[in-house]
């Protein structure tokens, strides 16, 4: 098997993970079972496969379910046998109806209730439905790799015991079961725009998560909540072929070219926005959403508004992130020195960006000695390989490049991100979808 092979490979599993696993948890009513049925159909497919067929999602579909009514048949208990018998004639029976119709929102909800921590339910449908591996569940909310682990361990332990169903929530349950499933699309888009490891852009993920956030819109319009996380997400999408030049390396924002921008999602961005606007409910998303469409509005970046937006921001959600995020913005308006008084007592262990934010704004200063000592502690916790050949460019680039610059400003290490970047759910945080 060549080396071609296996990346195909690794690109259907990324692709096909999420959809297959909660299609057979509706077929199976058991996401435990579901799950390890998948991985089994993929263990195969890598042992099956010399390459891959037209409908791969559909042969790990009907391979798992295969494997699953083999696991059934060596069971030996009353109940086995029945899910065996109804596993056997899922095919005629019908679908189930209700508000939620799509499999993976259906899931996201399922895994979302009430019974389980918050923390345990983001991890679990992140792992399910996104296909994160745990160390990069770890990266979004800057813990450890162990905490991840044992957080899904417990929460499918506490499927199992209380007995949850694979089911659609009633209507007016909805409401009380969003925010974390909010928290998930938003967390499973940072994964694809910015990812942990492997190539910086994961189209996978941030499709899917768009996908899924215009489904969750559909199904609750009036959640002005919703419609600020679409928006936030189709803005950001917007840039994306601007992100990195021809030879894959980041571009800033301020360097980007605008006439790769989207306008098309520019356009239905800004829309939501307004009609955010109009109902004049403000939360985390809808404020990150409109920072977006001020960058994406005109030939050049309002900073006082975003400053503004950043305030309000940080008001309602007083996190580390947001805090970082608001002194890039202090740093176009009022200038390095005061974005370094801002983020004093700004702690954020194991982020790369907080070092790399403070290497630049030491950059603009000429404390050259310092910025570079930055810059290596930003490049020793940076976990993907694109954002550490962008700060060692940086750091390169120090003297010369400041110097010739002059007072120009510029955006974060990175590029400015989108909305505030990230908001603190459940405790935690997520990372940044720069």
């Amino acid at each position: 098997m060549d080396l071609s092979f296996d990346t195909d490979l690794a690109s259907i599993y990324r692709a096909e993970y999420g959809r297959c696993v909660a299609t057979l948890a509706r077929l199976l009513g058991d996401i435990n079972l579901a799950e390890e049925a998948v991985q089994d159909a993929f263990t195969t497919a890598l042992q099956k496969w010399q390459t891959p067929p037209p409908n791969p999602g559909a042969w790990i579909v009907t391979t798992a379910r295969n494997r699953a009514v083999d696991r059934l048949r060596r069971e030996s208990t009353r109940e086995a046998r029945h899910a065996q018998a109804l596993l056997l004639h899922q095919q005629d029976e019908p679908r189930e109806v209700g508000p939620v119709q799509d499999d993976q929102l259906r899931l996201m909800f399922t895994c979302c209730h009430p019974a389980l921590a918050p923390e345990a339910r983001t991890a679990l449908t992140l792992r399910l439905l996104g296909g994160l591996d745990v160390p990069e569940i770890a990266r979004a909310y800057l813990i450890q790799e162990a905490t991840v682990a044992q957080r899904i361990v417990r929460a499918k332990k506490k499927i199992r015991d209380a007995a949850i169903p694979y089911r659609v929530p009633a209507a007016h349950e909805l409401p009380d079961r969003l925010p974390p499933v909010l928290t998930v699309l938003y967390l499973m888009f940072n994964e694809g725009y910015a990812s942990t490891a492997g190539p910086l852009i994961r189209t996978d993920l941030c499709t899917e998560a768009i996908r899924l956030a215009r489904e969750l819109a559909a199904l609750m319009p009036d959640e002005p909540e919703v419609l600020g996380l679409l928006a936030l997400l189709l803005l950001t999408e917007a840039r994306r072929p601007a992100r990195l030049d021809p030879a894959g390396e980041l571009v800033l924002l301020a360097d980007q070219d605008r006439s790769l921008w989207n306008v098309s999602l520019i356009a239905e961005g800004h829309d939501l926005v307004r009609r955010c606007l109009r109902r004049n409910q403000p939360g985390p998303y809808q404020i990150q959403a409109a920072i977006s469409a001020v960058h994406t509005d005109g030939a050049a970046t309002d900073w006082q508004q975003v400053l503004a937006l950043y305030d309000q921001l940080l008001a309602l959600a007083p996190t580390p992130v947001v805090a970082l995020n608001r002194a890039v913005a202090v740093a176009e308006v009022h200038g390095p020195t005061v974005a370094l008084a801002a983020l004093e007592g700004v702690d954020l262990p194991g982020f790369h960006r907080l070092p790399a934010t403070r290497a630049e704004l030491l950059a603009r200063l000429g404390r050259d000695d310092e910025a570079r000592a930055a810059y290596d502690q930003a490049m020793a916790l940076a976990t993907n390989e694109t954002e550490r050949a962008h700060l060692r460019t940086r750091r390169r680039q120090l003297t010369r490049e400041w110097r010739a610059r002059g007072p120009r400003r510029r955006g974060d290490p990175d590029e400015e991100p989108p909305g505030d970047g990230g908001v603190e759910h459940a405790g935690r945080l997520p990372r940044l979808a720069r």
